[in-house]
């Protein structure tokens, strides 16, 4: 691991964080299901991108270090060998498609560069995945890790949103401590630090950290800055809960410059358009290789033109164009920071560490650009004499003062509390979700030594419970995207787990069905119910 730097030697300290979430959907019951391309396209988008770039850096020897937290259903579906071979299916009607693209667009030379462009995107992502890593993208993030270039954190079993679980104070344990097993089996050691989903925290869960061996957290700007007392060093510096856990605070300068949907580098006019897909533009007959089996349009990643402006005359994509704003934008974005840091460094006479933490998916599938900019900052970090790319483990292992305090209840949703997960759209899972982990404990509880298809049961209902409770599907609702399939999963769950009950209650179950509904959703191999129970294992 790099040497810890030295306050006196360094003015500021930047941590980047990179957060890699996706729901787990997977439907083995379909030959060809629309939403898992949410991980295809993430894995074709952004950790191939991601991996790539980091992996450069690493056997190039540029000094860095970054945080990388990886959900368990995200791990989940990246280690299932179903979705792996869908994986590559998908990516090869891809390159078919671009092939006949290079051919449709051979007398429009600016839409046939690109066709030629993503064509060796794809075959180079099928190399990579295929042949490099050999279908597995835990191990390569694993290795990078030893390497002491990125530090990995984990996070929540099925990223549910735990301040509105916590009248049940059951289920936030059940989340971290499921999540944090997932983890370890994942990467083969126990985590340092977790992300909490959503960055939502309410006091008190720092006990539940502390008692799974967690130093550390991530929360939003306001958790610290409305906490009490109020911190001296605002969100520069960790704060040291009254156990000792410690949070770190979510800087909003440098966030802006990525998220703000006005303001952001993302919306530059030289960057490539999300919304200006092939899939949506071209004839379906000849999208044939890229519709799903029902014959729907879907994103393909094939886009064709750049930003341009709020206008519908768009102009073709150019990708070298683009790179070069990347670049421009990574020195601007390290200059302000260099203004920022040597700024705080005076004002608060200590070294500040800046947390920026972003969603991981933003860079290269939102953000098309964004795995290059990554990588340009990174080595031009390298040249600022008074920066240090840090991790979290980094920061905490400096000799400086802590803050002493008590952070509030926060998320880093719109408007920093929990709207966006309780409100008018969504607000009726909550009654259900109550009521299974009710249920849940009853049963474990009363079956603590069960066997036989009474545990496979117990077992199944704490699987359906946490898939119940991810975040995704109360997000999505309030967002109205995919509202058809977020009411489909919650109804399934809640559905099954139900079943299930009444199945126990009666003594008797339809172990074909069992086996069923186990063999669809079939993560966490080693769950044990009894982690419900009033006094769960060790």
């Amino acid at each position: 691991m790099p040497t810890i730097p030295e306050p006196s030697r360094t003015s500021y300290g930047l941590a980047l964080i990179l957060h890699a979430h996706l729901p787990y959907v997977r439907h083995p019951e379909h030959e060809d299901f629309l939403e898992e391309r949410w991980l295809f396209e993430a894995i074709t988008e952004s950790y191939l991108p991601l991996l790539e770039r980091l992996n450069r850096l690493c056997d190039e020897r540029v000094p860095f270090r970054l945080t990388i937290s990886f959900t368990p259903t995200l791990l989940a579906m990246l280690s299932d060998p179903l979705l792996q071979g869908r994986y590559l299916k998908y990516l090869e009607g891809l390159i078919e498609f671009t092939q006949r693209e290079i051919q449709r667009t051979r007398w429009q030379p600016a839409f046939q560069r690109l066709a030629l462009f993503y064509h060796h995107r794809l075959t180079q992502a099928r190399q990579l995945y295929e042949e490099s890593y050999h279908r597995d993208l835990i191990r390569p993030f694993g290795q990078m890790s030893r390497r002491g270039c990125v530090e990995l954190m984990a996070s929540c079993a099925t990223h549910g949103f735990l301040p509105l679980m916590d009248v049940q104070p059951v289920a936030v344990y059940a989340q971290i401590r499921v999540g944090l097993q997932a983890f370890e089996r994942a990467f083969g050691h126990r985590p340092s630090g977790i992300w909490l989903p959503e960055c939502g925290y309410a006091p008190g869960y720092e006990a539940l950290l502390e008692a799974q061996g967690i130093r550390y957290f991530v929360t939003d700007a306001h958790a610290i800055l409305f906490g009490s007392p109020r911190p001296r060093f605002g969100v520069y510096a960790p704060i040291q809960c009254p156990n000792g856990v410690l949070a770190f605070g979510r800087d909003l300068a440098s966030s802006k410059n990525v998220w703000s949907a006005q303001e952001g580098y993302p919306g530059h006019v030289d960057y490539r358009e999300f919304y200006r897909d092939a899939g949506y533009e071209l004839e379906q007959d000849y999208l044939r290789s890229c519709l799903s089996t029902d014959g729907m349009r879907a994103s393909t990643g094939i886009k064709y033109y750049r930003i341009t402006g709020k206008t519908e005359d768009k102009q073709p994509y150019d990708p070298d164009r683009a790179l070069e704003q990347a670049a421009v934008h990574a020195e601007e974005f390290l200059t302000q920071r260099q203004k920022q840091g040597i700024s705080l460094n005076r004002r608060l006479a200590r070294m500040p560490i800046i947390v920026s933490p972003f969603d991981a998916e933003l860079f290269g599938h939102w953000w098309f650009e964004g795995p290059d900019w990554l990588e340009l900052v990174i080595r031009k970090a390298q040249h600022d004499s008074g920066l240090s790319l840090m991790t979290l483990s980094d920061c905490e292992a400096m000799k400086q003062p802590l803050q002493a305090m008590q952070p509030c209840m926060s998320s880093w949703g719109s408007g920093g509390y929990h709207e966006v997960w309780l409100n008018g759209s969504n607000d009726w899972i909550y009654r259900h979700l109550h009521k299974m982990v009710e249920r849940m404990r009853q049963l474990a509880d009363v079956h603590s030594r069960a066997e036989g298809w009474q545990a496979r049961a117990l077992n199944q209902m704490a699987r359906e419970l946490l898939l119940a409770q991810s975040s995704d599907w109360a997000f999505i609702l309030k967002a109205q995207t995919h509202t058809t399939y977020a009411y489909q999963r919650i109804h399934q769950h809640v559905a099954q787990f139900t079943r299930l009950y009444e199945c126990l209650q009666a003594n008797r179950v339809d172990e074909s069905w069992l086996a069923t509904i186990e063999a669809k959703d079939n993560l966490f191999p080693f769950l044990d119910y009894r982690i419900y129970a009033s006094s769960p294992p060790a």
